[in-house]
């Protein structure tokens, strides 16, 4: 079985849900027919591994050279520190860093945590985009400190409520390693 594939198969064992009536509130608002918590996939130890080892090789195979990794607190947190870790491993490091959905009223005050600097080439993560919301406020965030967004890597695309669309629409292109295309066999827009 590919790493994908056993990605799948987590993701459908431990973070997905499906209803034949739209019962699951989304963060929007909006009610939908299915959830994914994919959490309880990222913080597991064979998850990590896995998404770590993916998407390192989703970024060579894009022949990327990012500086850094991360995005939205808590979502995009442990992606960014298996890819990094995963970097380290093959010989090509790769910073992880969070952008605060606030930044702390003491200290600093940073809005993102890392050792990044301005102009540096960085790449944004999430784990689920519906409608790119959070996204969006990681590339924002990410370019008001000076930082090169190159491209936003997602786990999942719902393929609904626009996220793709709208995330595209600021100058940044999505690559995501899983849709709903994936778990469903009928897309739903």
């Amino acid at each position: 079985m590919t790493d994908r594939a056993q990605l799948v198969e987590l993701v459908r064992q431990r973070a997905f849900q499906y209803s034949e009536e739209p019962v699951f509130t989304l963060a929007s608002g909006e009610k939908s027919h299915f959830y994914f918590n994919l959490k309880t996939v990222t913080y597991y130890p064979p998850g990590l591994v896995l998404i770590g080892e993916l998407i390192y090789d989703k970024i060579q195979m894009l022949a990327l050279s990012p500086r850094g990794i991360g995005g939205l607190t808590m979502g995009a947190d442990p992606i960014a520190v298996a890819v990094a870790y995963t970097s380290q491993l093959r010989g090509n490091p790769i910073d992880a860093f969070s952008v605060r959905k606030e930044p702390k009223a003491h200290g600093l005050r940073l809005p993102i945590e890392g050792n990044l600097a301005p102009g540096d080439p960085v790449l944004i993560l999430e784990d689920v985009v519906t409608t790119g919301g959070s996204t969006i406020k990681a590339i924002n965030a990410a370019r008001d400190y000076g930082l090169e967004v190159q491209r936003v890597i997602a786990l999942l695309d719902r393929c609904e409520q626009n996220g793709r669309a709208n995330i595209e629409a600021c100058g940044v292109e999505m690559i995501s390693l899983l849709d709903i295309r994936d778990f469903i066999s009928s897309r739903r827009d």
